[in-house]
């Protein structure tokens, strides 16, 4: 938690610095470790990417001479390594897998080149298909600074031969509540199969991610937008306990250890009948040598008090302002996240693995729609219908749905997760949970209430 603690304060010292560079240490130019042909890469470790680590000699090196050296970690672990990467400037690595939440703060910081001037002259890349709301949240004061590899909002996904076998039909804009009630009739439906798989796992990029989109619909939020804290308020607290009672009555086993990939084996593996998560999933669900290909059905994320409640998140592409290989990384990137790079996973990994939710143009693609048709609609309408700057029942003082865009969040939302995955392994009380992180937000509220004072 130091570490994660530490490199966050990096980031807020450091933006709040860049005003003048001169005066903050680690902004040398840096050289990058790789040699002229190659570059280094830093990235997340979800299967598009392991996909993409493979397909790269072969599609890419083999024609460009550009050898591109892979660092492949856990996504707590790389999010730590490319916050103090990007803030020292160390240029050790030429491209990082950033999200929609720390562009916007790293453009701010100048950690990031801007790619407007690739874009003018790669007219093949077609910067207009990538979807609006993507192209926006990759921005910062009208200059791109990412690239989504893919896109993602959330949605629940369901066994529908388990729900049927139980008589239980799922709704069309299922509520939370009748989520709860699906997930008790379900558990146990078959040895060992637990009723819904919900993120316990530590982390602001972990169980965060789906229970801030429950507390927004809950009512809760964070912050009220005059930066009051409000983590013990009455909407957290009754989506945290909701949240938290619904995991261990009828969740996954290990739960307060269990992040993405471990409810996706889960769900893959007929150990959990539901999982409410990214629409990412959806292609590792629908592959070839998923046992559970087919069986798959797909609700918009569960509501309470709002219409809508999923988020909207990109693992994209970004370049290092200290990277000395700038021209190849381009190029890199912009295969990476290219029509035809889309195409070629089609052909050698299968369509369904495809890294979609970033372009308009895979969802006409008919090769795509034909084993992506159960969830190419429901993604795109999560897509398009999340609403970053008003994801809730009140005006909140940052934009962000799963998270607040502001450079504080990783340490805050770190370690307020840490106390909520304590709650769910029974080792500390929800009340007690949201005290400490009520503690904890108000000091990161205070700040911004000085400054908006001076």
């Amino acid at each position: 938690m130091r570490g994660r603690l530490r490199t966050a304060l990096v980031i807020a010292t450091a933006v709040g610095c860049v005003a003048g560079l001169s005066a903050c240490a680690g902004w040398g130019g840096g050289a990058s470790a790789g040699g002229q042909g190659s570059i280094n890469v830093l990235m997340v470790n979800n299967p598009q990417m392991i996909d993409l680590q493979k397909l790269t000699p072969k599609y890419f090196t083999k024609k460009t001479g550009i050898q591109v050296n892979f660092t492949v970690l856990p996504e707590n672990d790389v999010r730590d390594k490319i916050s103090q990467e990007f803030s020292s400037q160390a240029g050790l690595y030429d491209v990082a897998t950033l999200s929609n939440f720390e562009i916007p703060i790293y453009a701010k910081a100048g950690w990031m080149a801007p790619m407007d001037g690739y874009l003018a002259k790669d007219k093949a890349f077609d910067q207009k298909d990538i979807f609006p709301a993507l192209r926006q949240a990759l921005s910062a004061d009208g200059k791109v600074y990412g690239e989504p590899f893919y896109g993602e909002s959330s949605f629940l996904m369901y066994r529908k031969d388990i729900l049927k076998s139980k008589g239980v039909t799922m709704p069309a804009h299922p509520t939370w509540q009748q989520v709860a009630d699906i997930a008790a009739k379900v558990d146990k439906a078959k040895p060992g199969m637990a009723g819904i798989c919900l993120r316990g796992q530590p982390g602001w990029g972990q169980i965060f991610a789906p229970l801030t989109t429950v507390v927004n619909t809950f009512g809760g939020t964070w912050f009220s937008k005059d930066w009051q804290a409000k983590v013990d308020g009455p909407g957290f607290t009754k989506a945290t306990k909701f949240y938290v009672d619904l995991v261990r009555k009828h969740g996954e086993r290990g739960a307060a250890q269990a992040g993405f990939t471990e409810c996706l084996n889960d769900l893959i593996q007929g150990h959990v009948a539901m999982w409410y998560d990214a629409t990412s999933a959806a292609g590792s669900l629908e592959a070839k040598t998923s046992p559970v290909r087919g069986k798959i059905g797909y609700a918009p994320a569960p509501v309470v008090k709002t219409k809508s409640s999923g988020w909207l998140y990109s693992w994209a592409w970004a370049i290092q302002e200290a990277s000395t290989h700038k021209d190849a990384s381009w190029k890199f990137i912009s295969w990476a996240s290219s029509k035809e790079y889309e195409r070629l996973v089609g052909k050698e990994v299968g369509w369904s693995s495809v890294p979609a939710g970033k372009r308009e143009s895979t969802y006409k693609n008919k090769n795509y729609l034909k084993v992506a048709s159960a969830f190419a609609n429901p993604t795109v309408k999560a897509i398009r219908g999340a609403r970053p700057n008003d994801p809730g029942v009140q005006p909140r003082p940052a934009p962000g749905i799963q998270f607040v865009d502001i450079p504080e969040f990783p340490a805050l939302g770190t370690q307020v997760s840490q106390y909520v995955s304590s709650a769910i392994a029974g080792q500390m009380s929800v009340s007690e949970a949201l005290r400490r992180g009520q503690a904890l937000a108000d000091d990161v509220a205070e700040t911004y209430r000085t400054r908006e004072e001076k």
